[in-house]
Order: structure tokens, then sequence, then C-alpha cells
């Protein structure tokens, strides 16, 4: 196979966005976001998002544009990724697709297609969700779709609310929505990995930069901006928990060990999620950047050079 993607996943606080550059420089690439709150404006502490200086000239596609009372829409993300891929792609350059949310990476990649959505049926499942919980939908969707039951968290209300409009609007199951691993681009996969408890030390180093850097500054920004209004980006990792500060609801350090505690939890759902992907090659970031970036080369050459591209080495 010769890739003309490569895809760079793995948990967040891992050194994805790192390899993404080094990479770049390396075959002459440019950067196409797969996280999905970087996709919101103003979301830059929070999310890690790289700023002008540190992409050190690499062009980045698919951030900042999403307004935060938007609500995410994978579809959408699969129509701008595709078409920032094929761009890319026009131009002689190799898409690099960066991030930690694995269904837009699949969305980006993969031979997945979306039903529509109805408004009034999803203000109706959203409604009740504010009303009830997750727990009595997820219980609902067990029994409508076994299936999508067992692969969606009785705790992730977003994604029991779509799977149950799926079924509502389709007739059919929301399983039927996720095929097989069948990529429509050929395509380099790499996972970054880490230690366990070096990851945890990561995430908690990572947050206490955001609130040295500003974050809860940032979060009040928003918050004067509709944050609260937007039914993703209030529930974004860091975001929720310090808006319950700003409510008064807790201390700001509560909210800061709130938001490593999640931090971690959804860095075991990512990894979970990757690794039942069998064409996920994975590159272990203890071995320092270098070593990592010359591991990376050596798998994407193994695959055949990029279309279009001959790497170079870096300096």
């Amino acid at each position: 196979m010769q890739a003309s993607v490569i895809a760079v996943l793995g948990p967040t606080a891992v050194g994805k966005s790192g390899l993404g550059l080094g990479l770049a420089r390396a075959l002459g690439g440019e950067v196409v976001n797969a996280d999905s709150m970087q996709l919101y404006q103003g979301m830059d502490i929070g999310t890690a998002k790289l700023t002008p200086d540190q992409r050190d000239g690499i062009p980045h596609h698919l951030l900042d544009v999403w307004d935060i009372r938007q609500t995410a829409s994978v579809a959408e993300y699969q129509r701008l990724a595709r078409a920032a891929i094929e761009d890319i792609q026009a131009r002689g350059r190799v898409p690099i697709l960066v991030g930690g949310s694995g269904l837009y990476i699949r969305a980006a990649l993969d031979n997945l297609r979306f039903p529509g959505t109805d408004p009034e049926l999803r203000e109706r499942f959203e409604a009740e969700l504010a009303r009830t919980g997750p727990g009595p939908l997820h219980d609902r969707l067990a029994t409508l779709d076994p299936a999508a039951a067992a692969a969606i968290l009785p705790s992730n209300g977003r994604r029991i609310v779509r799977a149950l409009e799926v079924i509502e609007l389709s007739g059919g199951s929301f399983s039927a929505t996720l095929p097989g691993y069948e990529s429509v681009y050929p395509a380099v996969q790499l996972g970054v990995q880490i230690g366990r408890k070096e990851l945890d030390l990561h995430i908690a180093e990572r947050a206490e930069r955001m609130w040295q850097d500003g974050f809860v500054a940032e979060v009040r920004a928003l918050e004067q901006r509709g944050l609260r209004s937007g039914m993703t980006a209030s529930r974004a990792l860091g975001y929720a928990q310090v808006l319950r500060f700003l409510a008064g609801e807790c201390s700001p350090e509560h909210a800061l060990l709130e938001t490593v505690r999640a931090t971690r939890k959804f860095a075991r759902k990512q990894e979970s999620w990757f690794r039942r992907d069998p064409r996920v090659s994975w590159l272990d970031a203890g071995q320092g950047m270098p070593e990592m970036l010359a591991c990376a080369m050596a798998t994407i050459g193994a695959c055949g050079s990029p279309r279009g591209t001959v790497p170079r080495t870096t300096s």
C-alpha cells in the first residue's frame, strides 16, 4: 500500500502534536486537526491548541472553524476534513491528520455514513436527558439496539441521544452506521502511547500549566460570549469544571482536581477506542521525540512513501 494520508492518534497529553509537526517537516506535509474541541474558536488553552508560533510555519487546517454555541457535527467535520485532505493532496503536499477524537478520525478516513438529524427530535431527547440523566435513556437504547448500548458508555448522554435519534429517524439500528475498518484513502495510522503512570503525570502537569497560563480567564471570557449555551463546547474537559467554579458550585482547587480526574478517565476511553483498530501501528513516546519520529518514518516507509512526495531527513 502506498499511503496518501498519515494519521497521528492516541490519548490526550501523549505528544501527538509534536510528532505531527515533525512528520510535516520531514514529508512536506500540512496538519489537519482531528481534535473535536480544537474546532471551536477561542478554546485554546484548555485544548492545548498550538499557538501560531508553535506551528513553526506548518499550515494547520480546521482550527477555530466553529462558534462555541454551535453543536458539534461529525458529519460536518467529515465534509470539512475530506475537503482539506483533497486540497492538500491536489497541491502535492501530504495531509497529516492529528488528534485524539476517534470518531472524527474514522469519519475523515473511513467509509462512514451519517444519517440526517431532526432538530425537534434532538431537542426532545436533550430535554429528557436534562430531566432524567443518561441512565434511563441508555436503558431504552439497550432495548432497541443492544450492540449500540454495549459500545456507548451509560454516562455518555450526547452519544446516547444521537443513537436514539438515528434509530427513530431511520427505523434501523444505530450500530449499523459504524461499519468495519474500511478506509476511503490509503492511510498509515500511527498511534502514540506511553506508560499509564507517565501519562497520568503528563495530564496532571498539563492541567497545572493550563491554570498558570490563564485558563480560568479564558473560560470566563468564553462564558461572556455564550459558552454555557453551547451544548458541546460547555461540556468539554476543563471547561465544564471551570464553569462550575464560576457558578459558585465548587472551589478553583476542586475544579482543577476534577479536570485531572476526568481527563485521566477520558484518556483510558481513547486508548480503548484506538486499540480496537487493527490498522494502527503503535509508537512509544517514552523513547523521546527523535527516536519516535525515526520509527514513524520507518513505518511510513514500509508502507510506501506518501503519494507525490519524497521523504526528507530532518536536521
